[in-house]
């Protein structure tokens, strides 16, 4: 079988067609596609009769089927295929027996290494074609007009991926025999190897190969490769490779991680992971930074391999490095995440080596070193790097502090993705915290404090303990050296009059004393010349006897150790020197178990003071998250939200305030917040702990209670949409629902505050089922509005509350015109509430008033006749205030008299029952006005439209009887008469309402005639009715009974406003504040010249009343009630306010009218310019922060640009060098582009001749600075460079010609505005307000009817008096003033007309 040539592995396919030169195989004939079934076959044959070599025959129709394989058909493909596999399949199975055969002839191993490369040359390149096609059958599933390629395709696809992994043994079977054999004992080829691993390599390239069902390919080819780094020296290449495909394929990153992984443990191939990692850190950074896509395969196989094998990705660490510094934050966050990995599953624990231990700090202070990393990015992947460690404890507790303080600072981050992961790092912390499940820091300093006392006592005890631990003998060997020293000083000629300082005593004993004290004293050199003496003086004599040494030193240094040792031994011990050995040893074993206490005491006050500063971060970022509850960003809400339930549940205190802060967000309008809220609540209360479900239902509604004990009107309402959300999706169940009905009707023991907390959640409750009140409603009437109404009137006042959420909604759903649900007139429920209201009306009460508003609310909302009832309260309670009245006078009650007698005579009524009987006219007032336009409206169009739908039904019906052929014009002509008619009766309904209310409410006839005159008397005389709460009360009437009448309410617009600005009383001012809202949504054309006073409001000294203002004034800003003008710089003043709640009101105000198109851009000059003016009293640094919160709204290239222009343009019109400074701090504002410069450029000479001041100089140097380091083209950096000169040289220019002048005429430059300091200007003291005569009601809009203003005779001049005023009153006008025992313990709460409620 001798073959005369020899097969070579060629680079390309072409190769084999060319002669190579004498020896080399060369295809003689591409056979053409369709003469390869027979050649196939022939083959076939050969191979059953010849085995493997048979190919050595019939290479070329095999090659000629590579050739043309895209012609070939798909059957003849796969028949090669499988030909190809049984060949290969039957050649590895006779090779071991050949390669062990040591016989074997040159020739035999000729043709067997011939046909070995053969077929897997050709199994390898039906490999390639085949993945080529699959590759190409998968972008043209993409494209719509490859179906029938798809199709056809289809089959073979599906056939070569089943037969691709089988393939990939039978190459991994060929490559672990040992194939050397064939090479005649040398190494084996390396064109050989690449030709196999190149296979795997290319299949590797097809994206699909990462999926799932893949699986078994890629173990395959892990395993070939294997083989072929074992057997074949394949690591160098390998490397190579590998690092190209990643930096080529970013698909494979995860394919090559778990192969070298594999490789690594399962093979011992250890030192490719070295190799690889170190071919990676050796790429340099820079062309890294150039290739994204490679850096990301790069990336991803670190990260990856770090998960998989990181004891191994630890050892090589140091060489990726250098990429730390690098430009790419990819390649940053890889690495750091690969550091993570290794900390967590390696460098974890307390068992660590010091090593170990060194190396697992280092890297965590590269972790937070790049928590402030310069990229994004990077701080939030380390931020969630540091999450993960957190969550599996291996973070050190020495590390703890650290970490927890980088996380808050984040909080502060700029990038909302940072933001978002500190929140969840904090969570993590918490949630994982080593020190204690309650986590209040006012729970945890009183302990600490204790424990560091117990630690700084047992110091001190340990102190005076340990003193002998250093013993007498230790002490002298400390000494010695000095001692000797100062012995050998003796032997030196002495100094004169020394020797009659140390004279020797006359005992043993006190010379010995003596000696030791000097010692003691350090005084060595005395202590040795003493002894010398008394050693000649005392021969014989203990302690001077001792054995007498050779050397005289010696023996004065002996008898010095034995006087120090022996006398710290009488001192420091009772019993003698020689004491009993056992003693000892029960002394020293006390002493160790002192020692190790305090270990502990330290231990556990260092455990504390860590609780400690733990707990005090925590509460600090609960500051800076609650803040952020309310940014635009979704996920960052989320955050916080999610975090605050955990704090919650970890017991934080300050915790309450974010769960409750977090309420309002049910009202979003984004789902996902919402949701959030939703689901908060759903795990912080309707998830109870307790066996039963009674247990469980109890402790819901405890917490629940808890929530609203002083919770506001707003959070209530909220807490109500959350429970009304979940009552409608019954999660509630139904044993809540019982037990609040029990502790309601005083089944259940509970307080008098459970109790009314029962009533609300009830109430909430309904809003989403309102049968739960429906089934029951005889029982709140009997229960809570019973004779016992007097003694709790806010548990009354809570029932009214449930009961209206009866009441149907005013406007009905489209479509629908059902009848609304009201109650007959002479239900009990009424009957209780006008019992209940005219029995307290006598009794003075704080709560009275509250509970009156609510019952008169509710007959409004549900009575059928509601006025009737009302008018019955109003007489019952006017008769009991006459009856009051005359018997004040002595006289006996006459049931005829009128109730205006109230009017005459109230100053001698009790003030209570006069805040009584103001405060229920000014509610059924206002009751009644809501009610005619919108529950009297609603019903009369509901009427009609029932009236027009009958009408058309009938009309229907006839037209359809008669038949008759009608053109279609006549009826859309009929069809726009009827809508005409529609709208027409829509206005006459709005009329009917309105003459009612402007001619018939307040005419003599009616009764709330009888009680203006009261309420105007109260109002005009606040000397003479100077109680607060009384002059509250009718200050909020007449802004009621204002809402009757256009014509009463232009009558007294006066008196309002002036009560408004002039009264000393804030509630007053508060409450007027409201009515002139209210007023200005009703009669916006009346209201409106009185505006500039609504705005004066927003500089009350009052913070409650600068409150209200800005509430209000935003309500009819943003409803576009009021026109905006200038005067909105006061709503911008309010900004800077002290008071962190208007601060909030204003931030909101202008957030709001930021959606309103170019709003604030348009207001922006105005502001600027009456900020700006010294007058204004708004200092520099506060106008700073005004500008900077309204310039953030401006985000549009185009306002920008013509802000630039008006600014500049403002500069000539500017006064004063504090404006030009305030202008200039603007334009640093604004973000510069590049027709923004052209337009300073352009209007360079408007401010050119202020640049003399150096504050304005400054900023526009900043301005320019900002720009050029924004970069962009060249010739605008020229423009910039050359607008800059030119401020120079205005700037200097301007100095020498000021210090010329000053020098020439001695005249001084102007002086800069002189800034007012902000406590005596910023409010205007309330005795400033305006005089009298600006009170000059401002001229009407042409609006008004002049026919009716013409007929009418002018109003009198109203005389407002006021306490000044009051000195000439009558001794019985003045018997009226509030007695000490009468007074109110309630001030009257100031309402809306909108259905609000005060708690």
């Amino acid at each position: 079988m001798a073959a005369a040539w020899e097969f070579h592995l060629p680079l390309v396919p072409a190769d084999l067609l060319r002669d190579g030169g004498p020896g080399r195989y060369v295809v003689q004939e591409v056979l053409p596609a369709r003469e390869l079934p027979p050649a196939l076959t022939a083959f076939r044959t050969a191979f059953r009769a010849r085995g493997a070599l048979a190919v050595l025959q019939h290479f070329d129709p095999l090659y000629s089927l590579l050739h043309h394989f895209q012609a070939v058909e798909t059957a003849v493909k796969e028949d090669a295929l499988e030909l190809m596999m049984h060949v290969a399949s039957h050649h590895s199975n006779e090779l071991p027996a050949i390669l062990d055969d040591s016989g074997l002839s040159h020739a035999d191993r000729t043709a067997h290494l011939n046909a070995l490369k053969m077929n897997c040359y050709l199994l390898t390149g039906l490999v390639d074609a085949f993945e080529m096609e699959t590759y190409k059958s998968g972008l043209l599933e993409v494209d719509p007009g490859g179906k029938n390629k798809k199709n056809r395709t289809k089959f073979s696809g599906s056939l070569w991926e089943e037969e691709r992994e089988p393939l990939l043994r039978l190459l991994t079977q060929l490559l672990q025999l040992d194939l050397r054999h064939l090479w005649g004992g040398l190494v084996v080829e390396e064109e050989f190897v690449s030709l196999m691993t190149g296979s795997c390599y290319r299949i590797l390239e097809n994206p699909s190969i990462g999926l799932q069902k893949y699986r078994a390919t890629r173990e395959a080819i892990t395993h070939l490769l294997a083989a072929a780094l074992i057997h074949y020296d394949h690591m160098f290449s390998a490397t190579l490779k590998i690092t190209q495909m990643l930096q080529h394929f970013e698909h494979v990153a995860p394919v090559f991680a778990q192969a070298v992984s594999l490789w690594a443990t399962e093979y011992g191939l250890k030192s490719l992971v070295g190799e690889l990692l170190r071919e990676i850190g050796q790429k340099c950074p820079q062309d890294l930074a150039r290739d994204a896509s490679g850096i990301k395969g790069y990336a991803t196989f670190i990260t990856e391999l770090a998960e998989q094998i990181p004891a191994l990705a630890l050892s090589n660490m140091s060489v990726l490095l250098r990429h730390l510094d690098g430009e790419s934050y990819v390649m940053r966050n890889a690495i750091l995440a690969a550091m993570a990995e290794v900390l967590v599953q390696v460098l974890n624990g307390d068992q660590l080596e010091e090593a170990a231990r060194g190396t697992r700090d280092q890297f965590l202070n590269m972790l937070q070193a790049h928590v402030c990393d310069i990229n994004g990015f990077v701080r939030s992947r380390v931020l969630q790097l540091f999450t993960r460690i957190v969550q599996c404890k291996a973070l050190p507790l020495t590390q703890f502090q650290s970490v927890v303080s980088l996380a808050v600072g984040r909080l502060k981050d700029k990038s909302v993705v940072v933001v978002k992961n500190a929140i969840q790092l904090l969570a993590a912390f918490l949630s994982n915290n080593p020190f204690s499940c309650k986590l209040s820091f006012t729970d945890l300093a009183e302990p600490l404090k204790k424990e560091v006392q117990k630690l700084q006592e047992m110091r001190d005890r340990g102190r005076s303990i340990a003193a002998p631990v250093i013993t007498p003998e230790e002490e002298w060997e400390a000494m010695l050296p000095e001692v000797r020293a100062a012995t050998q000083q003796l032997f030196q000629p002495l100094q004169e009059g020394e020797e009659e300082v140390l004279e020797v005593e006359e005992t043993v004993e006190s010379t010995s004393e003596q000696i030791t004290g000097l010692l003691r004293k350090l005084n060595y050199k005395s202590a040795a010349r003493l002894t010398q003496k008394a050693l000649c003086r005392f021969q014989g004599k203990e302690p001077f006897s001792g054995p007498t040494e050779e050397n005289e030193e010696a023996t004065i240094l002996g008898v010095l150790k034995r006087l120090y040792t022996g006398s710290c031994r009488g001192e420091n011990s009772e019993d003698p020197p020689h004491g009993n050995s056992s003693l000892k040893t029960e002394e020293v074993v006390p002493e160790e178990q002192s020692q190790t206490e305090l270990v502990k005491q330290e231990m556990l006050v260092q455990y504390l003071q860590d609780a400690y500063n733990f707990s005090v971060k925590i509460t600090e970022a609960l500051g800076l998250i609650s803040k952020m509850m309310y940014e635009n960003c979704v996920s960052v809400v989320q955050e916080a939200i999610e975090f605050f339930v955990t704090v919650s549940q970890f017991g934080v205190p300050e915790a309450l305030l974010g769960v409750r802060r977090m309420l309002p967000l049910i009202w979003s309008k984004e789902p996902g917040i919402k949701e959030a809220v939703l689901n908060a609540y759903r795990r912080l209360y309707l998830s109870p702990s307790g066996d039963s479900e009674r247990a469980r239902a109890q402790s819901l509604v405890h917490s629940l209670s808890l929530v609203m004990v002083d919770a506001s009107l707003g959070m209530i309402q909220c807490l109500e949409e959350i429970i009304s959300e979940f009552v409608q999706k019954d999660e509630i169940k139904p044993a809540v629902i019982q037990l609040l009905w029990e502790r309601f009707t005083e089944k259940s023991q509970c307080s008098s505050l459970e109790r009314r907390a029962a009533v609300m959640l009830l109430g909430m409750m309904a809003r989403g089922k309102p049968e739960i009140i429906g089934s029951n409603l005889d029982v709140l009437v009997t229960v809570g509005l019973s004779e016992k109404v007097c003694e709790d009137y806010r548990l009354a006042q809570e029932v009214c509350y449930a009961i209206s959420k009866l009441a149907s909604n005013p406007k009905p759903a489209l479509g629908k015109n059902n009848a609304p649900f009201r109650l007959p007139q002479n239900h009990m429920l009424f009957g209780c509430l006008s019992e209940a209201v005219s029995k307290g009306f006598a009794q003075p009460s704080g709560h009275w008033i509250p509970f009156m508003e609510a019952a008169v609310t509710l007959i409004y909302q549900l009575a059928e006749g509601a006025e009737e009832i009302c008018a019955h309260i109003l007489q019952v309670c006017s008769q009991q205030a006459l009856e009051k009245l005359q018997e004040a006078d002595g006289q006996e009650a006459d049931p005829g008299v009128s109730p205006s007698r109230v009017s005459d005579d109230a100053s001698s009524l009790p003030t209570f029952l006069l805040i009584h009987l103001v405060s229920l006219v000014g509610q059924v007032a206002l009751q009644q006005v809501a009610y005619l336009e919108v529950s009297v409206s609603a019903e009369l169009r509901r009427r009609r439209i029932l009236r027009e739908e009958e009408k058309t039904k009938k009309h229907s019906d006839s037209s359809k009887k008669k038949q008759r052929p009608r053109s279609t014009g006549n009826e859309t002509t009929m069809e726009e008469e009827l809508g005409l008619v529609g709208a027409s009766a829509d206005d006459t309904e709005a009329e009917l309402i309105r003459s009612i209310c402007e001619t018939e409410l307040l005419d003599g006839k009616h009764l709330f005639s009888a009680f203006v005159p009261l309420v105007l008397k109260i109002c005009n005389n606040p000397g003479l009715y100077s109680d607060t709460a009384l002059s509250a009360a009718a200050a909020l009437t007449l802004g009621k009974v204002c809402m009757i009448s256009s014509e009463f309410c232009d009558s007294h617009l006066r008196l309002l406003f002036t009560m408004m600005e002039k009264s000393t009383l804030p509630s007053v001012r508060s409450n007027l504040i409201i009515a002139a809202g209210d007023l200005a949504i009703r009669f916006p054309n009346l209201v409106e010249p009185w505006t500039s006073h609504l705005y004066a409001r927003l500089r009350d000294p009052c913070p409650s009343v600068r409150q209200t203002a800005g509430l209000v004034m935003t309500h009819l800003i943003l409803k576009d009630m009021v026109k905006v003008k200038g005067q909105v710089s006061e709503m911008a003043t309010l900004l800077i306010d002290p008071e962190e709640a208007i601060m909030g009101v204003a931030q909101n105000f202008f957030s709001e009218l930021s959606n309103k198109g170019n709003a604030i851009y348009n207001l922006l000059p105005d502001i600027i310019s009456r900020l700006s003016d010294p007058n204004c009293g708004v200092e520099e640094e506060s106008f700073h922060t005004i500008m900077r919160h309204l310039f953030s709204y401006i985000t549009k290239d185009k306002q920008t640009e013509s802000l630039v222009e008006k600014l500049c343009q403002r500069f000539r019109t500017a006064r004063t060098e504090r404006q030009y400074r305030d202008l200039s701090h603007c334009l640093t504002l604004l973000p510069l582009s590049e027709r923004g410069l052209h337009k300073l450029q352009d209007n360079f000479d408007c401010f050119a001749d202020k640049l003399q001041d150096p504050a304005v100089y400054s900023c526009f140097h900043t301005v320019l600075v900002r720009f050029r380091r924004a970069g962009g083209k060249p010739e605008t950096k020229a423009l910039a460079e050359e607008l800059e000169q030119k401020l120079s040289a205005s700037h200097n220019r301007g100095l020498d010609s000021a210090e010329t002048c000053q020098e020439g005429s001695g005249t001084p430059m102007p002086e800069p505005a002189k800034r007012k300091p902000t406590g005596s200007s910023r409010r205007q003291p309330l005795s400033t307000a305006n005089r009298d005569e600006d009170f000059v009601t401002p001229q009407p809009h042409t609006l008004r009817n002049h026919k009716r203003v013409q007929k009418r005779p002018p109003p009198k001049k109203t005389i407002i008096a006021f306490s000044s005023d009051e000195e000439n009153s009558s001794e019985d006008e003045l018997s009226a003033e509030l007695k000490e025992e009468e007074t109110p313990t309630k001030t009257t709460p100031i309402t809306r007309s909108s259905a609000r409620r005060l708690r």
